[in-house]
């Protein structure tokens, strides 16, 4: 059994069906041919490309077919969920704030939201999305999509965390739903000189030893064009790993392995 980890597709539903082929997890007709192995989602499957409800349906169909095999398919939320979910919720209902006009429709239109995605959601969807946690440990690996500390704010353990944000998603507090969108949105907390002492703040409180995290383009914190992604990035003195190819962008769709061991 082995255990992979996808990061951001961002509706780009045929790469990464391609992607997972070329793992041997799909078949020639997008099937679980993954046996016992173990697929993990870190969030962001809409927005900004063609497809996103394609690849929600894409993911569910596999979670359905992978436990006949022994496997398992799974997802954790990312931020374009959150805000998938609260335009259905609230539309351009504004939040409240003293820094001016916010709702959810202004956000989800500025970072690429699409109303094919909007209108081809269905209650399933919704209680399915809604019911994804946002932090799990897998083989002591700390999955999560947003590279930041802002997690803590929900709970000191991953329990509190997940529980906390599913009443929030199951409930109808504008304001609630919208700081979940803002804190899910920060990143680069384990970057630059503090960034180390981040990551081991965080895993002693949740577990692990290494971070795994989607949200940030590895392009944009290496500085290169997406095009010329070949792998993950691991950075933090070894205790992060960034696995967004930027696929949205033209980057590859990277369908990374756990434990992740750089080439020489």
């Amino acid at each position: 059994m082995s255990v992979y980890v996808v990061g951001d597709v961002h509706g780009h539903r045929d790469a990464l069906a391609d992607a997972l082929r070329a793992e041997g997890l799909v078949d020639s007709d997008g099937k679980w041919s993954g046996a016992e192995d173990q697929l993990w989602f870190l969030g962001d499957f809409v927005d900004r490309g063609p497809d996103g409800v394609g690849v929600i349906d894409f993911v569910r169909s596999l979670q359905e077919q992978a436990p006949e095999a022994g496997g398992s398919v799974q997802m954790l939320l990312g931020n374009h969920e959150i805000l998938l979910l609260g335009m259905y919720h609230f539309g351009d209902r504004q939040v409240p704030s003293d820094f001016g006009p916010r709702s959810f429709a202004r956000s989800w239109e500025i970072n690429g939201g699409l109303l094919s995605d909007q209108d081809r959601l269905t209650p399933e969807h919704i209680e399915w999305l809604s019911a994804r946690p946002l932090v799990a440990l897998v083989d002591d690996h700390l999955l999560m999509h947003s590279d930041t500390l802002e997690y803590l704010d929900w709970g000191s353990d991953i329990a509190s965390i997940n529980a906390s944000v599913g009443e929030i998603l199951t409930g109808s507090d504008i304001e609630a739903w919208w700081e979940v969108w803002r804190r899910m949105t920060t990143r680069y907390a384990f970057r630059g000189p503090a960034g180390e002492e981040n990551a081991d703040a965080l895993m002693a409180a949740l577990g692990g030893s290494r971070i795994v995290h989607g949200h940030s383009v590895i392009a944009d914190q290496l500085g290169i064009h997406p095009a010329q992604i070949e792998g993950p990035y691991l950075y933090a003195g070894g205790k992060a790993l960034g696995i967004d190819g930027g696929l949205f962008v033209g980057g590859p769709c990277l369908v990374v392995p756990l434990p992740f061991t750089p080439e020489p």
